[in-house]
């Protein structure tokens, strides 16, 4: 559904770490110490995707995702599925640095999403750019 064309069989991991924890890899990779929701660690630059057997990893913030779950009122399910697909998206390449490159995540995330049967978390809201991870 990205476009973006990986090898059959392709692999990632996906973690569920405390805040701390999350805030400590935040701090040690990105150079930001501060909390976030989610973090991915691309396995492979994105020329490589299509012949990698192993994509990245991602890491989510139990703590984080379950606050904004809450006070976002939606389901805790619903998030971590967005969050993943946002994580799954930064490993193939997405970005939302830029209007323009946020506007092409969102829609994606939303139709994945939707392929999924998750309501669309964008619904009301800011841009995604706006997001932490």
């Amino acid at each position: 559904m990205s476009g973006i064309p990986v090898q059959a069989g392709a692999e990632l991991a996906i973690s569920l770490a405390d805040d701390a924890r999350v805030r400590d890899a935040n701090r040690r990779w990105r150079g930001k110490d501060k909390a976030t929701n989610v973090l991915s660690f691309p396995g492979v630059l994105p020329a490589g995707l299509a012949q990698a057997p192993y994509l990245g990893d991602i890491i989510l913030a139990r703590e984080t995702v379950i606050a904004e779950a809450r006070e976002a009122g939606r389901p805790f399910d619903d998030h971590f599925t967005h969050l993943v697909v946002h994580g799954v998206l930064h490993l193939l390449g997405h970005d939302h640095v830029t209007a323009t490159e946020a506007e092409r995540m969102e829609k994606l995330e939303t139709a994945i999403l939707a392929a999924l049967g998750v309501p669309d978390p964008y619904e009301g809201s800011e841009p995604l750019e706006t997001m932490a991870g």
